[in-house]
């Protein structure tokens, strides 16, 4: 039954994605467990993004966890589900952070796909080309490997896998990184709440040297940047601010713009993009190939 959805959605998708205006990089950012700061970095992330005159999305896939409304302090009534339901259109869930960055409340690939009203995904599919200008689309998934965050994995251009210098949060990020190197080859990681480059380079290299020698040898397992801890990020969280906006000379809002810098070097190249698909119809063009 799921099946014949998931292959009348493909449908729908591939039939509303005929024009488009721009190439939309997908970036998954995702960790082995909670409570690793990963949200925090898509947020911070995707705020410099947009400062830095890049057109942003960033879609929220942490069900049950969904905590970007606290991060950007703005308030969520309907996500993409309502929509997909007809309770809302897309333009009601839209939540504009600054010019240039927009946050699309979202949930599940797998709650996504259970509906499947030709209807109702038509109107959704066409609603959604508001969004077809993003230069980047930022996809906060939920901690762990359980298949719908899998499905985002694979509809990404991008895969970042978030961790600090913890044993228990290595251990589940180098589950994380196992489960994703059986979907791609080129797996990110930011070493979040280190002391500084030494540390984060250090756990880094530990993990992938186990990577290499217990999944494969040929892993494109890369280090993306790291995070400094500092009280200043928990002080930023507690006041439902971004760090990168009230305390942009901190070291950990100088080591995100280093990590946007690298993003977006991404973007200019777009290597990795092979087909022409773009904002929230593009994203769900690549859930449907995937399912």
């Amino acid at each position: 039954m799921m099946g014949h959805q998931a292959e009348k959605l493909e449908k729908l998708v591939a039939s509303s994605t005929a024009k488009k205006s721009k190439k939309t990089r997908f970036v998954a950012i995702t960790s082995g467990k909670g409570g690793v700061g990963k949200s925090t970095i898509s947020s911070n992330l995707a705020y410099i993004l947009s400062q830095n005159g890049l057109n942003v999305g960033i879609f929220d896939a942490d069900i049950g966890l969904a905590n970007l409304d606290v991060m950007f302090n703005v308030s969520i009534k309907k996500n993409i589900l309502h929509v997909l339901k007809g309770e809302a259109k897309v333009s009601d869930i839209l939540i504009p952070i600054t010019r240039n960055l927009i946050l699309i409340p979202g949930d599940s690939g797998d709650e996504i796909l259970k509906y499947s009203d030709e209807a109702l995904f038509t109107r959704f599919m066409q609603e959604a080309q508001v969004l077809d200008k993003l230069d980047v689309m930022i996809i906060d998934t939920g901690a762990g490997i359980g298949e719908h965050i899998q499905m985002f994995m694979n509809a990404a251009d991008d895969v970042i896998v978030v961790t600090v210098p913890d044993p228990a949060a290595i251990t589940d990020a180098y589950a994380t990184i196992k489960t994703i190197s059986s979907m791609r080859n080129d797996i990110s990681v930011i070493m979040n709440q280190v002391r500084g480059e030494k540390e984060a380079v250090a756990v880094f290299d530990k993990i992938k040297k186990v990577a290499l020698s217990n999944i494969r040898e040929d892993l494109n397992l890369s280090y993306l940047g790291k995070v400094n801890s500092d009280s200043k990020v928990s002080t930023s969280v507690k006041q439902r601010e971004l760090v990168s906006v009230i305390c942009p000379s901190s070291q950990p809002a100088m080591d995100l713009e280093l990590i946007a810098k690298e993003i977006a070097k991404n973007l200019e190249r777009n290597v990795l993009v092979s087909s022409n698909e773009s904002g929230l119809t593009g994203l769900f063009r690549r859930l449907m190939q995937h399912f």
